[in-house]
């Protein structure tokens, strides 16, 4: 059973925030004795952003560890005070984070400034992805079938699913299209701006170099999907709302927005006769999140695997290797290409 940030996770971080405040000097006097600031994140592109726009002015860490799954992780009680003591905790704010909204709620009893990167971006619902004709509504297809929905509901309870963190109506996986990525990096430089005013010309300059390889990035997505074989993948999560609005690309998923969200016996006959009928190939894996059902469906098909790397967070093997958004995103260009490819 996973770790809850409830109750008694709280009553510890009000406890450390009381002790905080008897100690010589207040929270607020420290933080303006530093040089830097001290910046906690959650998905790993809002960690990447904020260390390059903020450069030496920020000292960033991610609550997130390598490889960690983010719609389920919990953070420790430990991890929850340490970011109560910094000046910024940024997250998408857009629904990935499963933990996020308890945890907000306790730490506005800080000084911690709280940023959703995802501010101002308009999340598409399910029905604009078009992901409950593959997936989400039976409903659509006919009749409902019980009987699947029963073995659905038993198999996830079996497996220790907990569906608090499904997504409600709306994809949060806006940080995978670059233009939305953007996005979230230009909010990010205007609260380090409110936060350190005086290096406003370092962050913009910082945030004008970043967007120059988004921009970049975003025309090598254009380019490759326009001169594609096809235009259908298979993937086990549905990450790829985005890039199917902007580039043209429909995504099958065997599992939801969420990894948690299991098809019923039904849906997976869909996904195969669909599969079958657009001559998929490969089936796209995540890094960070397993999927015994979409091992099933590569055989079924007669497909090869292809891994993609959903971004939420990095392996340490990435980190090692310097590598960054832009990189494993290109990664990511690579093996969608080959995804729609026939070859």
């Amino acid at each position: 059973m996973k770790k809850t940030f409830g109750l008694a996770s709280a009553f510890i971080l009000a406890a450390g925030l009381t002790a905080g405040c008897s100690s010589t000097g207040t929270s607020s006097e420290q933080k303006e004795n530093k040089d830097t600031l001290d910046v906690y994140t959650t998905i790993y592109p809002l960690e990447d952003f904020t260390k390059k726009i903020g450069g030496e002015y920020v000292n960033v860490k991610s609550v997130y560890p390598p490889n960690v799954e983010a719609h389920t992780y919990e953070p420790s009680s430990k991890t929850m005070a340490e970011i109560s003591d910094s000046d910024a905790f940024i997250y998408s704010g857009v629904g990935v984070e499963g933990f996020a909204d308890k945890a907000v709620s306790t730490l506005k009893n800080s000084d911690v400034k709280i940023v959703k990167a995802g501010e101002g971006i308009d999340l598409l619902s399910r029905e604009e992805e078009g992901e409950h004709d593959e997936h989400a509504h039976e409903e659509e297809h006919g009749e409902h079938d019980e009987h699947a929905h029963e073995e659905e509901h038993e198999h996830g309870e079996a497996e220790g699913h907990d569906h608090h963190h499904d997504h409600g109506d709306h994809d949060p996986h806006v940080w995978l299209d670059p233009v939305l990525a953007e996005k979230m990096a230009e909010n990010i430089k205007d609260q380090l701006v409110k936060l350190e005013p005086e290096h406003e010309k370092t962050f913009t300059k910082n945030y004008e170099s970043l967007k120059k390889d988004l921009d970049q990035l975003n025309k090598d997505f254009k380019q490759t999907v326009d001169k594609a074989d096809k235009k259908e993948i298979l993937v086990s999560h549905a990450a790829y709302g985005y890039w199917e609005k902007r580039y043209g690309i429909k995504q099958m998923s065997v599992l939801g927005l969420s990894p948690t969200e299991e098809p019923s016996q039904k849906q997976l006959e869909n996904i195969v006769k669909t599969a079958k009928e657009h001559d998929i190939k490969y089936v796209i894996f995540e890094s960070n999140v397993s999927s015994k059902i979409s091992e099933i469906i590569k055989k079924e098909i007669g497909a090869e695997s292809l891994t993609m790397k959903n971004l939420e967070s990095v392996s340490k093997e990435d980190i090692e290797n310097g590598k960054d958004y832009t990189t494993i995103m290109k990664e990511n260009l690579a093996v969608l290409k080959k995804a729609l490819s026939n070859k």
